[in-house]
């Protein structure tokens, strides 16, 4: 077992639709290895307002940290500043380059057929249909399971997809990517794209769009690999 650093943290950031206890088939196994774990809540109201809530999370840490984020939570992790960061996670996520947005990563390949149609409210928020739980978002998970994240999903704003993504951490530090094969949400052609640009550690694996609640195993195996990397 890797000895960590005494104040070494885990921050675990999440994507849309969805909040910390999405982790929840993560963070025990990861303190049983003896590393710090939080979950950053983020707002998702935009871009700008995530990486600054991800930033006040940051301010609860000493020493080294290493993040992982979440298909959208991915711009989020990349977008940040702080030295503490050791290195990024990435568990089926988006990352766009400086100038880019996430809708264009988004958009980049032909959408699944089972993907959801998504639109804005009158408020400019994205909810989730219940079904696309099930159809796309983790199709590999129980029906309980689904049905939970249907009931506690929390929507996007517009906002969060159309903003221009500044220049990103991943550029200056080192990345892992979990690369999931049967993903229905983001084309799998476009998470590897992500992926070898930026030079990340790859892990592939035939999982659908939320391994971290259908296959946690190898979402933790993949953090602990980084975590051994950078904090220890």
């Amino acid at each position: 077992m890797a000895a960590f650093l005494h104040n070494a943290t885990v921050v675990l950031v999440h994507g849309a639709w969805a909040d910390g206890s999405c982790w929840n088939h993560v963070i025990v196994p990861l303190q049983r290895h003896g590393l710090k774990v939080i979950c950053a809540p983020i707002p998702l109201t935009s871009l700008t307002d995530d990486v600054a809530a991800l930033s006040g999370a940051l301010e609860r840490t000493s020493g080294p940290v290493l993040l992982a984020g979440h298909a959208y939570g991915g711009a989020v992790i990349g977008a940040v500043r702080e030295e503490k960061v050791k290195g990024l996670v990435f568990i089926a996520a988006l990352a766009p380059d400086e100038g880019e947005t996430v809708a264009q990563m988004f958009f980049r390949e032909p959408p699944h057929p089972k993907a959801p149609k998504l639109s804005p409210d009158p408020h400019g928020f994205m909810w989730m249909p219940d079904d696309g739980f099930a159809r796309a978002v983790a199709h590999n998970a129980s029906a309980d399971q689904t049905s939970i994240m249907a009931a506690i999903q929390r929507p996007i704003s517009t906002r969060c997809i159309e903003e221009v993504a500044p220049r990103p951490a991943w550029r200056g530090k080192p990345s892992w990517f979990l690369l999931a094969e049967e993903d229905r949400m983001i084309n799998p052609k476009t998470l590897g794209f992500m992926a070898n640009r930026m030079g990340a550690t790859v892990r592939s694996e035939a999982v659908d769009h939320s391994p971290m609640i259908t296959a946690p195993d190898g979402v933790v195996d993949l953090i602990l690999g980084a975590a051994r990397k950078t904090l220890s």
